[in-house]
């Protein structure tokens, strides 16, 4: 055999060989970071707003009697700071004070110690 014969038939199996190879597998890429989960939201006091709105507003949008405005928080500080105990014995017995007066139940008999508790906690939690 004479090389350049010799040379055509090394070059026609080396191609031949590589014909039936597969393609290198591609590497895997990483997966995706997984994002840390969101934090839950937290639910509206749908009750304390409804209750808010239909009663409380009356004094508390407009500070009639001394009434702290939801969002206060110079106003609510000094409530807050008192514990929801006296902020909830304060909206259902009623209270005067050195700022104004606080009628019972909000002036409303027929609301539920529930429904108070939630009024007050969806004002007090705007001044938070």
């Amino acid at each position: 055999m004479n090389k350049p014969t010799l040379l055509l038939a090394t070059l026609s199996l080396a191609f031949l060989a590589a014909c039936g190879q597969k393609d290198a597998p591609t590497p895997a890429t990483a997966p995706a970071p997984v994002a840390a989960p969101a934090p839950a939201p937290v639910a509206e006091n749908t009750v304390g707003k409804s209750v808010f709105g239909r009663v409380c507003a009356m004094c508390h949008a407009v500070g009639a009697a001394g009434a702290p405005k939801p969002g206060d928080k110079a106003d609510w500080g000094p409530r807050i700071a008192q514990g929801n105990d006296v902020l909830y014995k304060h909206a259902l017995e009623g209270f005067t004070g050195a700022k104004g007066q606080m009628p019972a139940r909000g002036a409303n008999a027929t609301l539920t110690d529930d429904e108070v508790k939630a009024a007050v906690n969806y004002m007090a939690d705007q001044a938070r």
